[in-house]
């Protein structure tokens, strides 16, 4: 455990246009978000970027991980939920009343604390994998909270990596953060500008790659034996997996159901896969 500061006093903050809270500014507005976020965009404007992580269970998963924290803002009811673990964080603590919050914020903002951390660079595919049995690729899945939902499920299963297309959403956007409830800050994942090109990749690694879509022609995924080195694919609900990915994969998996229901939500129909295929523990 980090030591904690001696006479820890979080700093008030009593001006809305602070501009030592401007990481939090207008969180409800996704461009300008976007924006600040990006590379190059926040204040400063050099390194990586940063993100935003929101609650106390969220911002105890970042505290453990390996993004550096850049500030973190609290109201009374935050201050109180994380008493044990903010003495010990080595950036700035904001004390503001919840009005002052929700002014900062742009929305009422209920959970009482929210914490910036600096975006590191990304592993690349190989460095992800490596070592892993089990891995869980996503083709342009462009909800947040989808893709949130994904990493959870992900570290529910056992997954010891991510593999993302450039088309798929940021899995360090705020809400994503929040729907996975921490784990996209634990769990590795890369990014790949060629969902085919990462799909052949994986398969000279020796990972067998197994499709998951709805198509009547596809295998029923309790027919697939769990073993070492296998990639899950999932694509966005709607559209799916492109053919291209789909003609690449190993084998095509769906999920049985009742004739009145043709799919699942993406982090649904996941869930169900990856717990057939998580090798047992």
């Amino acid at each position: 455990m980090l030591p904690r500061k001696l006479n820890f006093q979080p700093q008030p903050i009593d001006d809305p246009d602070d501009p030592r809270v401007a990481d939090f500014f207008r969180l409800n507005d996704p461009d300008l978000r976007r924006a600040v976020e990006r590379p190059g965009g926040g204040a400063g404007g050099a390194g990586e970027g940063f993100f935003v992580a929101e609650g106390a269970l969220v911002i105890r998963q970042l505290l453990g991980s390996r993004y550096p924290v850049r500030a973190v803002l609290v109201t009374d009811q935050g201050l109180a939920a994380l008493e044990g673990e903010l003495p010990a964080v080595d950036a700035p603590v904001y004390r503001v009343s919840q009005s002052l919050m929700t002014t900062v914020t742009g929305f009422h903002f209920h959970r009482g604390a929210l914490a910036s951390a600096e975006r590191l660079p990304h592993p690349d595919l190989a460095t992800v994998v490596d070592g892993a049995d089990l891995v869980l690729m996503a083709e342009g899945v462009t909800d947040n909270e989808n893709l949130g939902a994904l990493f959870r499920n992900a570290a529910a299963f056992g997954v010891s990596g991510v593999v993302l297309d450039a088309t798929s959403a940021d899995p360090l956007y705020r809400r994503s953060v929040r729907v996975s409830m921490g784990q996209v800050l634990r769990l590795p994942f890369a990014r790949v500008a060629d969902s085919v090109e990462a799909i052949v990749r994986l398969q000279a690694l020796g990972f067998e790659v197994l499709a998951l879509t709805p198509g009547a022609t596809a295998d029923d995924v309790r027919t697939v034996a769990c073993r070492p080195r296998q990639v899950l694919l999932v694509g966005a609900e709607g559209p799916g997996l492109s053919d291209a990915a789909l003609a690449a994969a190993d084998r095509r998996l769906r999920i049985a159901m009742s004739g009145c229901v043709d799919s699942l939500n993406v982090a649904t129909a996941a869930a169900v896969a990856l717990h057939h295929l998580a090798r047992p523990r």
